[in-house]
Parts: C-alpha cells; structure tokens; sequence
C-alpha cells in the first residue's frame, strides 16, 4: 500500500511504525475471509482490509475522526485472526491499538459513553472495586430488562451469582517447589480472573510446584494493563504496566525469574509486546526483560512435561481455543496436546480460528455482535456433545459459559487434577450425573430380574 506521510508526522514513532504496516498491506483480502465481524455484518468497512483504509485516511491527513471511521474501529474485536491468515505480515495489532489511541486523544464520544469506558477503566483492573462493583450488579440485575441500555445490560448479566471467596494465593509471597526445584518462576495473578474465578490460579500454582518450581507472587503486581489499552488510554494502560515491570524486574535482578507465567492468553498477548509499548522510554530494556521471559501455562508445562498424568477421568474435552492464544501468541497445539497426554479425550470445534465474541471489554461496549458470535461458538462447540468445555482466558470462560449449561473449564484445571490435584469444582455435577445414570441402570436390572 502506498503512503503519504511527512516528514513531521514520520517523526513520531507510532506514526512510523503504523505506516511500516500500512506499506506492507497489498490489498489481498484474504484477512476477510476469517473476520468475526465481517462474517457477521458483511460490511467491507468491518473487515481488517476496511479498517485498515480508513485508519490510513485517518492518521496520514491528521484528520479529527469521523464518526463512520470511530464505529467501524470501535467494532474490531482485535482477535488477530487477520494476523495468522495475512500471507503478507500485516502487524495489524499494533496499527488499531495506534489508531485506538489516536481516536481516545482526538474524538469526543458521547458523554454516556466516556462514562461508561471511564468506568470500566476504573473498576476492572482493580480487583477490590470489581468485586464491589459485581456485589452492586447482582442487587441491580433482577431489574435489568427495564434498563434501555443494552451496554448496562450486558455489564449485569455479566455478574455471576456468586462471587468466590478471595485466594490466599493470590497475595505477595513464594510458593516453594514440592520436591526438587527445576525453575524459580513469577506467576501474573491478573486482575478480573482474582474475582471471578480464584480456581485458576491455585490450580496453575498446585500444577507448577508439583513440577518443580518455586512459584513468586511479587510484591506491586497487578493488571497488565491490556483492558485499558485496547481502549485507547495509553497513559493508563502503561502505568499499570509499568508497575508489573517494575516488580518483575525487581525479582529477575534478585534471585532470578526462568519464566513470568500467565494463565490468562489476552494478559500474555499484552506482557510478551511490553517491549514494542516502552521501546522508546526509560524502561525499554527492563519491559524486552519481561517480555521475553514471558510464556503461557501451556508453554513452559510443554517445555517441563506432565508427570504422573494418571489421576483424572477420560473426559470427552471441547477445546476452544482463545484468539489470544492462538492468533495474538501462535499457540495452538500446546494445550492441545497437554490435554491429550493428561489422558482426555480432545475434540475441536468447526471454525474454532473465529472468536466467541467476549475480546476484553468487547461483550460489554459491542454487546449485539458479541452475543451473536457467541451463539455461533456455543452451537459449534455444543454440537461436539462434550462432556466439558476447556478453554485458556478467563474472557472465553464467562462468555461461553453465559450461553450453555456445559461446564466449562480453564485448561489448568483439568491438567492439575490428571497430576493430582483436586477435581475442578465445575464438574461436580459429572459425578452426581453418572451415580445417578448407575443407580438409573441398576434399578433397571433389578427389576428385570423380579421379572
């Protein structure tokens, strides 16, 4: 694609970096083909190759956004499927987080909704203010058919029924390997996933001592910082990031980190490009030291090796695969294969390169198309006839499990209980299920011999 951009404007390094990637697009389409939205909506302008003209139209003339070219933007759920499928190498993640961050300084959206995107910045990267904020939605969702908004909608029927009591685990401290220890690792404890499912964590770090590793939890970690820059707020999407780099760091020149483990794929897209976000401050090569220890559960589980995967039920296993994960990390056989070799039984959906819809805070601001995608992933996952459903982003896990009663499972959950850790909470049911199928089929043969 040709460009036209001075001098002036090729003095800032978004800018540059953003006409790098405009330069290397050639038109092809073949980004179209595998578009969430654009198979939903049909719209050309809703489909990467689309976005990617009217970001061009936007950032080469220094245009006010419009806004046509705010809307088509706003819809872009960042999966990254373009990435995978783009025969050219289109960075198209780093050209809509500039153009997001282009229009958060240069548009004014409506006065509802920079309040509702102020919120969301404010209450769930904090794990205290979401907790509270989700005891206040349970109170209010009862209600909720008569609010006009389907955005607050949304945000209520996104409140489980109930919360899990806060882990111990998830506070400052070392949790020593069980026998000899083959790695010291960090593990990113995250922000919404310490509220709304504390199962992962303590499942990840039984999994990891049990395996030989010291697991850290620093001291001043917290949110990556990924929900705020996907929508724009640079400032406060790198001050928390800044914060886990600082902490990190602090462990890395100390006793030393092998790997910074995350269990959340949309966190480890964001940690393991902490180096193109600072690459031009006073923390470049403190954020290139994180970020290139960075590694997903699946990864450095990979790279140990299941031990004594002998404990678990053959479970027929739905594997969604999070578009973090695969498209944004290149992911896609490890957790696969983990499971496998955990003894489950893995099946793969059909399309399972399109996205389920929730994309961060996209099932919240997007809330028609997020539901639509949705009912295609729980239809094509559904059609499986799982016993289970696996996935690795908490995001996946609470927009899935919205819309089935399928229990639904973050992948490291079923790999600690094939090692020897407890059954995952969500598939008590199974057992209740199958005693009641065997007292079905014994009442059956009783009878049959009173005949």
């Amino acid at each position: 694609m040709q460009t036209h951009f001075n001098n002036a404007q090729l003095a800032d390094p978004a800018t540059a970096r953003s006409n790098e990637i405009l330069r290397s697009c050639v038109h092809c389409g073949f980004c179209t083909a595998t578009c969430p939205t654009y198979k939903v909506l049909g719209d050309e302008l809703d489909s990467p190759r689309g976005r990617i003209y009217l970001i061009k139209d936007m950032l080469e003339n220094s245009k006010v956004p419009d806004k046509n070219t705010v809307k088509h933007i706003d819809r872009c759920l960042s999966c990254l499927s373009c990435m995978t499928t783009c025969p050219s190498g289109v960075h198209y993640m780093h050209l809509v987080d500039h153009a997001r961050e282009y229009i958060e300084k240069n548009y004014k959206r409506s006065a509802d909704e920079r309040l509702l995107r102020w919120l969301l910045a404010r209450i769930l990267p904090y794990p205290g203010r979401f907790r509270l904020a989700l005891a206040g939605a349970r109170l209010a969702r009862p209600f909720r058919k008569f609010i006009p908004d389907a955005r607050l909608r949304a945000m209520l029927e996104m409140a489980p029924a109930k919360l899990p009591l806060r882990s111990p685990n998830d506070q400052p401290q070392i949790l020593q390997a069980q026998n000899v220890r083959r790695k010291r690792v960090a593990l990113l404890t995250g922000c919404a996933q310490r509220t709304l499912n504390t199962d992962i964590n303590d499942a990840t770090i039984r999994l990891l001592r049990r395996h030989g590793c010291d697991v850290v939890i620093p001291k001043g970690m917290g949110c990556c910082g990924a929900l705020s820059h996907h929508m724009g707020k640079t400032h406060e999407s790198h001050r928390l990031a800044e914060s886990n780099i600082r902490a990190l760091v602090a462990e890395i020149d100390g006793e030393g980190l092998d790997a910074v483990v995350i269990n959340t794929s949309g966190c480890g897209t964001t940690v393991k490009d902490y180096g193109h976000m600072f690459r031009d401050g006073s923390l470049a090569d403190d954020a290139a030291k994180v970020a290139a220890l960075a590694q997903d559960i699946s990864e450095i589980m990979s790279e140990i090796g299941l031990q004594d995967a002998t404990h678990a039920e053959p479970l027929r296993v739905a594997y969604h695969a999070a578009c973090s994960l695969q498209h944004g990390q290149q992911i896609r056989s490890a957790p696969k294969d983990l499971l496998k070799a955990a003894g489950f039984h893995v099946v793969e959906p059909r399309d399972s390169h399109i996205c389920c819809g929730s994309a961060g805070t996209y099932n919240l601001l997007q809330p028609e198309i997020s539901t639509e995608l949705k009912t295609r992933k729980v239809a094509s996952l559904k059609a499986l006839n799982p016993q289970v459903i696996s996935a690795g982003n908490i995001g996946c896990m609470m927009q899935i499990g919205s819309g089935t009663s399928l229990p639904i499972v973050h992948t490291v959950e079923l790999l600690d209980w094939a090692t020897g850790g407890p059954k995952p909470r969500s598939l008590e049911h199974l057992l209740v299920s199958r005693l009641a199928e065997a007292q079905g089929i014994l009442g059956d043969r009783h009878a049959l011999l009173q005949d």
